[in-house]
């Protein structure tokens, strides 16, 4: 990967010049749980501002970044991280443990990422992501590895979910998804074994042999404990 590193970050050199402030790596790489074939390459591009003529320049490296299969980056400004870390908190509390600076500065040091709306956007986001699974459990239920393969790509949305819910209930959470879903299920009273079963999927367990009514059974399951966990912080909420 240095090598394809190196090289973005040379083709983003060239293409903003002295406007690219950072290029941030997030998310499982920096976290230490990276799994091939399952986790992204997460990048945070830092210009000092942001026009249309630097999102179109900005189309032939991110085009051949995401051709080698890495997600698009996101792009900010340097004074919109500065602003916006209130209204992301879940996002930004995440990155903020768990980064690496590939080029300029941190960027991400020192931001007051203020939790007034932490619980309303967990809440937020634990619904989206419940419609979605529900969505996407049509088109996957035709076989038992599309529903492996939902499972398993859906559990890293939710650890970072889980993360932000140890932070809201005032715990400092584990770097790495197991020791954060492990803590969240202790304080949620959620289900350990539909967790552990989606971390043996999510980690290409070869000993794991599902037929369909197994991998319909886990994923209704797994949609139970999403659900009991939206009640809790929806409980919370209200008292």
């Amino acid at each position: 990967m240095q090598n394809q590193f190196s090289a973005f970050i040379d083709d983003l050199k060239a293409t903003h010049g002295s406007n690219l402030a950072s290029v941030i790596l997030y998310g499982s790489a920096a976290a230490g749980d990276f799994i091939p074939a399952r986790s992204d390459y997460n990048t945070l591009i830092a210009l000092h501002e942001i026009t249309p003529k630097d999102l179109r320049n900005a189309h032939a490296c991110v085009r051949e970044w995401h051709k080698l299969g890495h997600p698009v980056p996101v792009y900010f400004t340097v004074s919109e991280l500065k602003n916006a870390a209130d209204v992301f908190p879940v996002e930004f509390h995440q990155m903020e443990v768990a980064h690496k600076v590939l080029y300029g500065t941190d960027v991400l040091a020192g931001l007051e990422i203020r939790d007034d709306f932490l619980r309303h956007q967990i809440e937020y986001e634990l619904r989206s992501k419940l419609l979605l699974l529900r969505r996407q459990y049509i088109p996957a239920s035709a076989s038992p590895e599309g529903l492996k393969r939902l499972m398993g790509e859906s559990l890293t949305s939710f650890s970072a979910l889980f993360r932000a819910i140890l932070l809201m209930l005032g715990e400092s959470p584990p770097n790495k998804k197991r020791g954060i879903v492990d803590r969240a299920v202790v304080r949620l009273g959620l289900d350990p074994e539909v967790f552990e079963m989606l971390f043996r999927i999510r980690e290409n367990d070869r000993t794991l042999e599902m037929d369909d009514r197994a991998a319909d059974d886990l994923f209704g399951r797994y949609l139970l404990q999403v659900e009991k966990t939206i009640n809790s912080i929806d409980s919370i909420g209200k008292s």
